[in-house]
């Protein structure tokens, strides 16, 4: 039952923090923050959200400007060509034909005129006809390969979506770009929100249909010029009004279309449906009302008691990551708090250390964890991001009904996979993980390179399990002890998941929340218990 014993994760963080184009952005300035994690018997996976295949989408769309640019100044240089013909025989024609027989007894005019007809206007034909977009398309064609699919644009809502229910954002705060910490500020058109709206709507989703709808008609009330009609985004809204059971509001809307468009076929419909559907509501709600009088009193003390129950019942796991996510953690109290500290660590006179030492910062007191400072540099952060993008592929997980490895809606980034014998730095990492930890390297997994874009998460996972747990890296936010642990550049965050008995410590669940500006680097270190018998010997007690 050898399992994932610690976690010491990189995380090569963006400027900001708090599918597969779209589970990624790279190539951003970014801080770090490092995971180094015990595995258990070897098995692992994994998924980032890989930045840099987005940055190659920028350059490409940018080559593209230059290459539809050139086009233009070829097709005005082409126009201006024909204007000055037109201007110059616009003159030419208005003079002469105020006196067509006098200008042509002049037998220089009429031979101009044979030669104009002759040929001058074939050549002008031509000027016409000239195809100047042979370069625009054929570099239009050539680069659409690499452009973003169906499914990747629909992971980038998705992605939206996922941040403004984790982070409680309106549609108007998403719409308007003012998002915490962002230097990029971008506004959403109508046809962005209707573009969002039509995505959710397609998954059925009609919570944020309604949502996204209601922002695109309130910018098109605002006056927003758009292509996109008010009665098209009110036939949705007012759909996805009616799937979450609100027919008063849904009828309301009807008679709002049928105002602009009396001749709406479906809103005529409705019209009917909805009457029809409310009378029979009111008529059942007043045949229960009497019925309801009598139970009032009961149903008020049943109430109240569910509401005491709820009381008592924890939050559940989603809400307390997402609340970790917001920055609403759990707060030490001061005892615990006097525990944590900060102090230079040599790690029991490591030789390399002694010089040296590293700083090391509790973070949490139970689980224990610790931050190593300025544990990688900037040229290493470097050196592992370009050796791992051109390796970056959508992450994984372990699947434990096939046994085989999956993509998964909650595990959302890229990853890749740098060995020592690839590169000194990576050797150098290494190394430098065995001396704050010292823990035995050579039965560890090789190291592991992931990349959060926006809206890249992985939910609450275990990194040891039973054979048929999931095992990945890059925690954040540990949901069951109220933990958060925040990004900064040129760190390490440590800590063990197994007791020393070989027991999973179950506080360890953790998740990495959904990145909602910037992106996210981290590399993780999954160090196995085998190999370690005389570094960390086993306990007698299980949850020692």
């Amino acid at each position: 039952m050898g399992l994932c014993w610690f976690l010491l994760s990189f995380l090569f963080h963006s400027l900001y923090a708090h599918n597969d184009f779209f589970t990624s952005i790279g190539e951003l300035i970014f801080h770090c923050f490092v995971l180094f994690c015990i595995h258990s018997l070897g098995y692992t996976s994994c998924q980032t959200y890989e930045t840099c295949q987005m940055t190659d989408l920028l350059y490409t769309e940018k080559d593209l400007v230059t290459s539809l640019k050139e086009y233009i100044r070829q097709e005005e240089n082409r126009l201006e060509q024909v204007k000055e013909w037109a201007d110059k025989l616009d003159s030419l024609t208005n003079t002469a034909t105020q006196d067509p027989e006098g200008f042509l007894g002049h037998p220089v005019n009429a031979f101009k005129l044979m030669k104009r007809l002759n040929s001058e206007w074939g050549d002008l034909e031509s000027l016409v006809l000239k195809d100047t977009t042979n370069g625009f398309i054929s570099n239009l064609t050539m680069q659409r390969q690499f452009f973003p699919t169906e499914e990747d644009q629909t992971g980038a809502a998705k992605a939206l979506l996922r941040l403004q229910d984790t982070y409680q954002l309106s549609a108007n705060t998403i719409s308007n770009g003012d998002l915490p910490g962002v230097v990029h500020k971008s506004r959403m058109t109508v046809a962005d929100c209707f573009e969002l709206g039509k995505i959710a709507y397609s998954e059925a989703d009609y919570y944020h249909t309604e949502l996204w709808m209601a922002q695109a008609l309130t910018q098109l009330d605002e006056g927003e010029e758009s292509t996109i009609e008010k009665v098209t985004v009110m036939d949705y809204l007012n759909y996805a009004i009616y799937q979450q059971g609100e027919l008063e509001r849904a009828l309301e809307l009807t008679k709002r279309m049928l105002k602009l468009d009396p001749n709406h076929q479906r809103a005529n419909g409705n019209l009917k449906y909805f009457e029809f559907q409310l009378e029979k509501q009111r008529k059942a709600e007043a045949e229960k009302k009497e019925q309801e009088d009598k139970k009032r009193e009961k149903k008020v003390l049943d109430k109240r008691e569910a509401q005491r129950k709820r009381s008592k019942d924890p939050l559940p796991e989603r809400k307390k990551y997402e609340k970790l996510c917001r920055g609403e953690g759990v707060k030490l109290t001061p005892r615990r708090q006097s525990r944590l500290f900060c102090r230079y660590f040599d790690n029991n006179r490591n030789p390399r250390l002694l010089l040296a030492p590293v700083k090391q910062e509790d973070e949490w007191d139970r689980p224990r964890i610790v931050r190593y400072h300025d544990i990688i540099s900037d040229s290493e952060i470097t050196t592992v991001k370009e050796l791992a993008k051109p390796r970056l592929k959508r992450a994984t997980v372990h699947d434990p009904n096939t046994g085989k490895l999956t993509t998964a809606h909650y595990r959302v980034s890229k990853s890749a996979w740098l060995s020592a014998y690839e590169h000194s730095t990576i050797e150098k990492i290494n190394q430098r993980i065995e001396d704050v930890t010292d823990l035995e390297m050579d039965t560890a997994e090789e190291l592991q390179v992931a990349n959060y874009g926006v809206g890249g998460q992985y939910e609450p996972h275990f990194d040891f399990g039973r054979m048929s747990d999931v095992s990945a890296g890059g925690a954040t936010v540990f949901p069951d002890v109220g933990a958060a642990v925040w990004p900064k550049k040129g760190t390490a965050v440590f800590w063990y998941n197994l007791f020393a008995s070989g027991e999973g410590d179950y506080s360890t669940r953790h998740a990495a929340c959904p990145v909602l500006v910037g992106n996210k680097w981290v590399s993780n270190k999954w160090i196995h218990e085998r190999g370690q018998e005389f570094r960390r010997p086993c306990a007698m007690s299980e949850m020692e």
